[in-house]
């Protein structure tokens, strides 16, 4: 029997059975892989030990739901929600680090520190609220929308985030990187210029493909996600920045249901790997030693991040109801600053208790948040323009 095989299947039975458990109580998927990573990991029965292979294969998770993100943002539709977008996140991020300055300041933190907290709480999880959205049907909503757009342009901003974190580091980038880098924001930005500017995009070569042979629709969908997402790597640029404009272009082509068909069950299991392999990563000696101080940093998150989001909807004239629920959907942390708060440990900015303190605060944060969600749902009914369904 091969070795892999028990670890492979306890994964897959333990995932299923918490999942239908937990939705048994309107909790998404989501919170199930983490669960599952806890269960499996070395802090749990340790049926799964080798974290750093399912890491890897978790990562291409990440690639393809940004990938999937793309299909779902058509260039002009995305500029013609600029506004929140643009101005929504921009306003949100700043105010998270303006806060995590203030704090930082009275508590004497270095400027990394401030900058690496203040990232990591702007940040919310794009597979939990879409995993959300979709079981209940409301990707469709305003508040829905505004929500997709935000993580959206989160997720793009972690690639200036993760370049600043790693200014403050011990190994500066070198010259070549820089012009890689510099490189691939020219040719990225040009590329989405031009679909922007076009009415439809045509690709003649899809159509010999769509349609005859279904093996290599599946290969033709992984080579448009993976390939962009290689090239922007090649040019020290995020993999996920390259499969999310792969998506755009097939958006702007109107090749979509035939991708999202032979892609999504790889999505699936992809993104579950990942969740898992970010459960295996919860340490639950120091979680159990330090609840005290990890409940209080997660009701913090959560307060703080409602707060500052329903007042930058509000700001950008979003009524009161839609913009509370739209900040509820973004007042967890999620899955990419646990990319910033691994790059802020290895620069030595945060220490190894710093470390598993904010992997504590994530995951809870993760695993609580559709509780939330539903709470600040229901107080936005009271509000006096709320139109809800």
């Amino acid at each position: 029997m091969d070795p892999i095989l028990p670890p492979l299947v306890g994964m897959i039975l333990i995932i299923l059975i918490l999942s239908l458990l937990l939705r048994t109580i309107g909790q998404p998927n989501v919170v199930a892989y983490l669960i599952a990573g806890v269960v499996l990991g070395p802090q749990g029965i340790g049926l799964i030990t080798d974290h750093v292979t399912l890491e890897r294969l978790g990562a291409f998770g990440v690639v393809m739901l940004l990938f999937f993100i793309g299909l779902k943002m058509h260039p002009r539709r995305l500029a013609m929600n600029w506004r929140i977008a643009l101005l929504g996140t921009l306003l949100q991020i700043a105010a998270s680090v303006a806060l995590t300055w203030a704090i930082g300041w009275f508590l004497d933190w270095p400027l990394a520190r401030r900058l690496l907290i203040g990232f990591v709480i702007s940040l919310s999880s794009t597979a939990l609220v879409l995993n959300f959205l979709q079981s209940r049907g409301e990707l469709a909503s305003r508040a829905g929308q505004n929500a997709l757009v935000v993580l959206l342009m989160q997720d793009l901003a972690v690639i200036p985030m993760l370049l600043l974190i790693g200014m403050f580091g011990e190994d500066d980038a070198g010259g070549g990187e820089l012009l890689r880098q510099g490189v691939g924001t020219l040719l990225i930005g040009g590329l989405c210029l031009w679909m922007f500017r076009q009415e439809h995009i045509h690709l003649p070569w899809v159509h010999r493909v769509v349609g005859r042979d279904r093996d290599l629709q599946v290969f033709a969908a992984m080579i448009l996600c993976f390939g962009l997402a290689l090239i922007t790597a090649m040019l020290s640029l995020s993999s996920a920045l390259g499969a999310f404009v792969a998506g755009m272009l097939l958006a702007s082509a109107k090749e979509i249901d035939w991708v999202q068909h032979s892609l999504d069950p790889f999505r699936v299991i992809f993104v579950a790997l990942f969740f898992v392999s970010i459960g295996m990563l919860v340490d639950m000696h120091f979680l159990w030693h330090h609840l005290a101080q990890v409940g209080f940093l997660v009701a913090a998150a959560f307060l703080t991040n409602t707060l500052i989001n329903a007042v930058v909807f509000r700001l950008l004239r979003e009524p009161w109801a839609e913009s509370l629920y739209a900040a509820a959907l973004l007042a967890q942390i999620g899955e990419f600053s646990f990319v910033l708060v691994a790059v802020g440990y290895s620069s030595a900015i945060i220490t190894f208790e710093g470390y598993q303190t904010a992997i504590a605060v994530i995951a809870v944060s993760l695993l609580l948040a559709p509780v939330w969600i539903l709470l600040i749902e229901r107080m936005a009914r009271w509000a006096p323009d709320h139109k809800l369904s």
